[in-house]
């Protein structure tokens, strides 16, 4: 079975986030970039299909250079060799366009994405690719086990869990529950020496041109000053909620 695995390259969540040029770009300096963690489970579990069932993985990634450690310390997780496609990943449709090039042309059985990036959270890049190449596609994946040509995989929905089956070729977007946190991968030094041995392939993007761009962000307003009431002032209390907080 070949699985690809896709891995975006994101800001870690205790990073301080600034924008630069009036607000329009993303200001990277002193942010620390991990693999993506709705990522790094479906990279977990391609890893277990490798040891139980001789699985071949690859990683792949739509970014700039600065993305390749990231796409090491994958590899150094376990993966056997890695792609980085040459482009900035700002658009959805644009990156779906690149992975569905690089699936089709791969002949994986199974690829594996997070549901959503930390970074964008547009939550549209694995349909769109299934979309492209007319696979079969489970989204807020939170376990699968495959047989053969046939996958059985549970998904989250509203109010609980489903179990489905599904045929090969299959694109799922997995999340947290994938596996389990305890079980994820830290890479050791056997790994990452491994790691700079293995094959990162360099691919140009192809012809198609991003349809949007970011014209500004804004960060959230920030919290207001708490205000402490005494817990016999209940009056007070009450006045605040209504007449400041407006909630009742």
């Amino acid at each position: 079975m070949k699985i690809l695995v896709c891995i975006s390259h994101v800001p870690d969540t205790t990073s301080k986030i600034n924008f630069v040029n009036g607000d329009s770009e993303f200001d990277t300096n002193g942010v620390q970039f991990v693999i993506n963690p709705n990522d790094e489970f479906g990279l977990t579990r391609a890893i277990w299909f490798k040891e139980q069932q001789g699985a071949n993985v690859t990683v792949v990634n739509v970014g700039g250079a600065d993305a390749e450690a990231t796409l090491r310390k994958a590899l150094a997780i376990g993966a056997d060799e890695a792609i980085r496609i040459n482009a900035n990943p700002t658009d959805g449709m644009f990156v779906a366009k690149q992975l569905a090039e690089v699936v089709k042309n791969g002949g994986y059985d199974l690829v594996i994405a997070g549901k959503e990036s930390l970074d964008y959270n547009g939550g549209m890049v694995p349909g769109m690719v299934a979309g492209l190449l007319g696979f079969n596609f489970v989204n807020a994946c939170v376990g699968i086990d495959v047989n053969g040509n046939k996958a059985k995989v549970t998904r989250e929905i509203d109010g609980g869990k489903e179990t489905i089956s599904a045929g090969l070729p299959l694109i799922i977007g997995g999340q947290k529950g994938l596996v389990e946190e305890k079980d994820l991968r830290i890479p050791n030094m056997r790994g990452i020496m491994m790691a700079r041995t293995k094959a990162l392939t360099l691919v140009e993007p192809t012809g198609d041109a991003t349809a949007t761009k970011a014209v500004k962000f804004e960060k959230p307003a920030a919290k207001s000053a708490v205000k402490l009431v005494n817990a016999d002032n209940l009056d007070e209390l009450i006045n605040l909620l209504h007449n400041e907080a407006k909630v009742i």
